[in-house]
């Protein structure tokens, strides 16, 4: 896979004596899309700042495209890095234009600086000469994007990119930066909106009270804490279902007042289990294997407490069935 692009071990930065970050350790690849995930207070922006530099770690050590972003390569580093704030920073009584070429001299692009194409990216060429104080919220974060990319950085750094935005904008906010992972940029998004990172990311940090709950990609992780396969199974007569819990290849069953959740060894043994419950006169309505979701994954993590409920039966079914459940999450941190 090659060298990481950015790579923290045992990281560890506090505030006046408020731990920020404790313990953690991930690594970027290139080309893709790394999603911090945690509540606000998580640690994510802390860990977006030691990554540029801008901020030096207490303990652990910090490795962005293979050099320590505070030593003498520092301002090499940045070079190669656009960051999207959660506050922008943009100059409102400046044109958006203006906004642009000012951050173009900073990075001494002179007439080199692709400021149309940039713009013309995020979609907000026809703004370009008009002041940003009176762009919407949608059209500053994508001039704040603009700007990000104007220097062609290899690492974006995108701190809550659709805060305050509205569903369609924020779509279309994340389908731009999906366009750039594409294109082979490499991209780290704090963000606690668990929609934000579902399908979208390519490797999941989930972050709590500065610590690692779990990190790898998402299908990964589904598998290391679900790894058996779930499917629901419903029926014109619901009690019918419970013949389930004593077929071959059944490793937890579960159904209260509504469809039947269960976990099997593997899926093939679907096809006999509805030949089953068909033979025993069972009118099934729905049969549908449960890919759970990363708000599941989530949860799941952050109650490692406890071993977590198969996915698909939400928190009413904790507990419920000791068959149902799974073994414990291996949760390395905790927030």
């Amino acid at each position: 896979m090659g060298e990481p692009v950015v790579e923290l071990q045992s990281v560890h930065r506090a505030f006046k004596g408020v731990v920020a970050l404790e313990d953690v350790s991930f690594a970027v690849q290139a080309g893709t899309v790394t999603v911090l995930l945690g509540p606000n207070g998580a640690g994510k922006t802390t860990a977006a700042r030691v990554i540029t530099g801008s901020l030096c770690c207490d303990g652990g050590s910090v490795m962005t495209f293979g050099v320590d972003p505070t030593g003498p390569h520092g301002d090499d580093v940045r070079r190669r890095c656009g960051l999207v704030a959660a506050k922008l920073a943009l100059y409102d009584r400046l044109t958006g234009r203006d906004n642009l070429v000012y951050a173009a001299r900073l990075y001494r692009l002179g007439s080199r600086a692709p400021i149309e194409s940039s713009a013309a990216q995020f979609g907000i060429v026809d703004a370009l000469d008009l002041r940003v104080g009176g762009y919407s919220t949608g059209m500053k974060t994508r001039l704040a994007l603009a700007r990000a990319v104007l220097h062609d950085p290899e690492l974006l750094l995108l701190d809550e990119p659709t805060s305050g935005l509205d569903p369609e904008s924020s779509h279309a906010v994340l389908a731009l930066i999906d366009d750039m992972a594409e294109g082979g940029k490499t991209v780290v998004m704090c963000t606690h909106l668990l929609l934000e990172a579902e399908g979208l990311a390519d490797q999941v940090v989930m972050l709590e009270s500065g610590r690692n709950l779990l990190s790898g990609r998402p299908d990964d992780l589904v598998r290391r804490i679900w790894p058996r396969p779930t499917v629901v199974f419903d029926a014109e007569e619901r009690t019918m279902l419970d013949r389930l819990a004593s077929l071959p290849g059944v490793t937890g069953y579960a159904r209260d007042g509504g469809a039947a959740v269960v976990t099997v060894d593997d899926l093939a043994r679907v096809p006999d289990l509805v030949e089953a419950l068909a033979a025993s006169g069972a009118r099934l309505t729905k049969v549908t294997p449960h890919e759970p979701t990363l708000e599941e994954l989530y949860f799941a993590v952050r109650n490692a407490g406890a071993a977590p409920s198969a996915p698909g039966t939400g928190s009413r079914f904790a507990g419920a069935t000791p068959a149902l459940m799974t073994a414990p999450c291996e949760a390395e941190l905790t927030r």
